[in-house]
């Protein structure tokens, strides 16, 4: 499985916030010749019409301890969105975490990002 970097986190906090930019690995950005292999060549997701969501899970876990949904910044066709952990998302038994980013458009469609957010909690003072 394919993670972006880790995001260190304390177990119980709201913050930080996290900023991401939503890429499609399989169209070239504007000027840009697409490499499978570096990010920066990918066109971003036009997430307009989309809710985007973060769903959070312990790794190896099948249950979901939290769903966040993410703000976005304009012009949403650059694909940028970010996340707090609000609503007791990071109340959670210290360890690592996966995160699965989820679009879901006004007409119904679905894409989920393939790749996963990872995320290392570690236990308050």
């Amino acid at each position: 499985m394919a993670y972006y970097d880790t995001i260190y986190v304390v177990q119980g906090d709201t913050l930080p916030e996290v900023r991401i930019t939503l890429r499609d690995s399989n169209t070239a950005a504007e000027g840009q010749t697409l490499d499978p292999d570096d990010d920066t060549t990918w066109a971003p997701i036009d997430v307009t019409d989309a809710v985007v969501k973060v769903r959070m899970r312990a790794l190896g876990e099948e249950t979901v301890s939290a769903t966040i949904t993410c703000g976005k910044e304009t012009p949403y066709a650059e694909g940028k969105v970010f996340f707090q952990f609000t609503n007791g998302a990071l109340d959670v038994d210290p360890g690592v975490y996966e995160g699965e980013i989820e679009l879901t458009y006004t007409g119904g469609g679905v894409h989920t990002v393939y790749d996963m957010l990872r995320f290392n909690v570690r236990e308050q003072f």
